[in-house]
């Protein structure tokens, strides 16, 4: 499920050309077909190629070349469907938010939230590349759009403001992309050395019972202990989601009360 995820990626939407993007996130193009494109191919199969790469070699590994061999086409007959990979990237993104999975809203305002966080993490597990993406200037297509309308009707009603509502949800899901970047971060690193949390411990420990002075680290030694006890390891993607989720919904809970 996981692919390569950097979590200091560089990559960001909403850096190719504003009126090309937008144009083919609303399906607004020229009439006729262009010079050059092959009869049966569409922007969206080549987005959802370019998708599929991504999952499963990471983002690194959708470059147009690449791309142009997996849907058939020569690299500059690629470019007569998507101007580069800046807005091929924009038009990922806001394919795979259109393609998120729904269920109803829960009464509960809190079940909202979480429900909230709960699809945008799903999103990530499927798409791990999409939580490196940095989106400041998001792409502003029906996908992206539809996501966002859904997610502030979750804060509908609760006595905030519109500045509000549009700040707590953006809370929300910072929330979710650290955790997302967090949890991918693991089990890159387990992936990569081949070792389990639990083996690098059992590894490190007979080192560390000799070195270190648990008298000099007394707080230190105590918590680290009850922790790695806890979770088979120094970190738990698992009980880092399952308790910043609930501190995200106390916080809001202070705003909605207040």
């Amino acid at each position: 499920m996981y692919g390569i995820v950097e979590p200091m990626a560089r990559e960001a939407s909403g850096r190719g050309d504003p009126a090309a993007v937008l144009a083919l996130l609303w399906g607004v193009e020229e009439a006729g077909p262009r010079r050059g494109r092959r009869p049966g191919l569409s922007v969206d199969e080549i987005v959802r190629s370019a998708i599929e790469l991504a999952d499963r070699d990471g983002l690194d590994a959708v470059t147009m070349r690449r791309l142009a061999e997996t849907v058939g086409v020569g690299a500059m007959a690629l470019y007569t469907y998507v101007p580069g990979k800046a807005e091929l990237l924009d038009l990922m993104l806001d394919r795979v938010y259109a393609d998120m999975a729904h269920a109803e809203w829960p009464d509960d305002w809190r079940d909202r939230v979480a429900a909230v966080a709960g699809e945008n993490r799903a999103l990530y597990e499927a798409h791990p590349w999409a939580a490196a993406v940095s989106t400041g200037r998001p792409p502003l297509g029906p996908g992206l759009l539809t996501k966002y309308e859904r997610e502030l009707a979750a804060l509908e009603g609760l006595g905030l403001d519109d500045v509000e509502i549009d700040a707590a949800l953006t809370f929300v899901l910072d929330f979710v992309r650290a955790a997302a970047l967090a949890a991918h971060d693991a089990e890159a690193t387990r992936r990569d050395t081949g070792l389990t949390d639990e083996q690098w411990w059992a590894a490190s420990a007979p080192f560390l019972e000799r070195a270190l002075d648990p008298g000099a680290y007394p707080t230190a030694a105590r918590v680290g202990s009850a922790a790695g006890a806890a979770h088979g390891g120094a970190y738990s993607p698992d009980h880092a989601w399952t308790f910043g989720l609930e501190r995200v919904l106390d916080g809001l809970a202070a705003l909605v009360d207040g």
